[in-house]
Formats: C-alpha cells, structure tokens, sequence
C-alpha cells in the first residue's frame, strides 16, 4: 500500500490571508516589488563607514564633469559651436567613426564569433588570443599608435613593402585615423558579441541543422537575428569609443586641420590658444558619450536599473 501523501502545508499569512503550495502565483502577483524590497533592506544593513570612501569616490567622478558643465561660456556656445574649425573636425569625427565602427562590425563579429566556440581549444591558444583582443582595452593609447607606426609606417613591417610597391603611405592620412579608431574600438564590440553568442539557446541552430540548413544560412538567418540587440550594443560603443579616441590617432596619424584633427585633438589643441573652444568642444563629447550611456543602460549597464 502507498503511504499516503502528506498534506500541503500552509505558509505563513500574508496581509490577512494563508497561501499554499509553492506561493509561485502569489510571487507573480506581487511582481518584482520583494526585490525591490530586499534591495532597501541590504542597502540599510551596509556599514556607515562605507559611505564615506563611496561618496569621495563619487565626487572624484562627478565633480569634475560638473565643473565642466558649470564653467562653460553658455553666452558663446552657439557661436563656438558652429564655428568653422568645430563644424570641419565634428565632420571628420563623424566619418571617421562611422567607418571605423563599419570596420569593427566587419572583422568583430566573426572573431567574437570564433571566440564563443573557442572553448575546446588548447588553453594556451585560447588564453593568446583572448589576450590579443582585449589588449587595446588596457593598453595606453599612445603605445597602441607607436605600435601602428612599427608596423604600417614608412618603414613599418607592412608599410615599408606597401609604399615601395603602391607609393601609398598609411600614416598622417584620414584612413590612418578610421585605423587607429578601429584598434581602439573593436574590442568592445568583440565582447558584447561574444557575451551575446554566450547566452544564446543553441538549440534553435540544431533545429535549423536538422531541418537541411547550412551552417552559413543558420548562421545568417537564425544566430544573427538572435544576437542583434547585442551587436547594436556593441557598435553604439565602438563610435563613440573611436568618437572620443586621441592617443592612438595623434601619434599614428598627426593632427592636420580637416585631414586628421578630431574633435578630441581640436580641443587639446584649443585647450593652449582658446579655452572657451576647447570646453565646448569637451561639452560635445561629454554629450555624446552620456547619450549613449543613458540608451544602453537597460542592455550594457542593467545592474543600475
């Protein structure tokens, strides 16, 4: 005889009324305000000496940004602004990244593509290559630059034979600035990539596979879709990381007036002849990069919500 099944216990009453079972329906009713409430609770439970280092750090951040916004000339924004030395590096900017982020969407997507599946690989190969593509992160930009000079220069590796065979030199040029952005740049593509490739059910492709399709068209048709909220993300932030982009490209690429000198090279250069340029110049980028900020917070920043 089976022994006879235990009774379903009751949980403690919530506002004047027991709930059973696994309370699953009532967690559902009541939506994310436990959540909520357990972060209220946590966050009074931290020890008070805690606020002190977080609120100096905090300051550290947003003072300085604060007194950008509250020393800017705002009589003669407008008119620094539109002037004709802002309107042709803002130009150049826009180009340059645009083409930069092309180039990221080109080559990034295929490499974090390869990145993903790279887990049965030795551990040696995949740890170098991982590291090779996230250098540029943590790398000064200014050696990034010295690094592009060495190999595409006049008698880089690759330069060298390029200027003997087509008379082209890559540095100091325009092209040479959408190079030094995409160095910079695409690993944060890269990784948002791969982190999309990561969270991706696989079994919609071994679905697809199973009904005839190739790897290309499963690829294409199926991975690609799934995954483009994270490829969106990621190429928000490779133009504005290559918006923003000084070290690499001054030293690879110069700082020629409608050829080369972005918005971040015009406003250091501002900085020493006219201040009140260079901080509108600050203020347009400061702009653009809390623009971004605020657009991808729900997908790249979610635990701020």
């Amino acid at each position: 005889m089976a022994p006879p099944s235990s009774p379903r216990r009751a949980l403690p009453p919530r506002n004047g009324r027991a709930v059973s079972g696994t309370g699953s329906r009532s967690a559902s009713r009541t939506g994310s305000r436990p959540a909520s409430r357990t972060a209220r609770l946590s966050a009074r439970r931290l020890p008070r000496i805690l606020w002190v280092p977080a609120g100096i750090g905090a300051a550290l951040l947003i003072l300085p940004l604060a007194g950008l916004v509250i020393r800017a000339p705002w009589d003669r924004v407008a008119e620094l602004a539109l002037s004709q030395g802002t309107l042709e590096a803002l130009r150049l900017s826009l180009v340059t990244g645009l083409a930069s982020t092309a180039l990221c969407l080109i080559f990034g997507i295929p490499l974090a593509t390869i990145l993903a599946a790279s887990d049965g690989w030795p551990g040696i190969v995949r740890r170098l290559l991982r590291a090779g593509v996230t250098v540029p992160l943590v790398l000064p930009p200014v050696v990034g630059g010295i690094a592009l000079l060495l190999l595409l220069g006049r008698r880089g590796l690759l330069g060298a034979p390029l200027l003997a065979a087509t008379g082209f030199a890559l540095p100091f040029t325009t092209p040479a600035v959408v190079v030094a952005q995409t160095f910079v740049s695409m690993p944060f593509l890269v990784l948002a990539v791969e982190g999309a490739l990561r969270g991706l059910d696989r079994r919609y492709e071994d679905a697809a596979a199973t009904l005839g399709a190739s790897r290309w068209r499963a690829f294409s048709r199926i991975t690609l879709p799934m995954i483009a909220p994270g490829i969106a993300a990621g190429a928000v932030l490779c133009f504005t990381r290559a918006l923003g982009e000084f070290g690499a490209t001054i030293t690879f690429a110069g700082s020629f007036p409608g050829v080369t000198q972005t918005l971040p090279i015009a406003a250091y250069l501002g900085l020493q002849s006219d201040p009140d340029t260079a901080i509108v110049l600050a203020l347009l980028l400061l702009a653009v990069a809390v623009g971004v900020l605020l657009s991808l917070r729900d997908r790249w920043t979610g635990a701020l919500r």
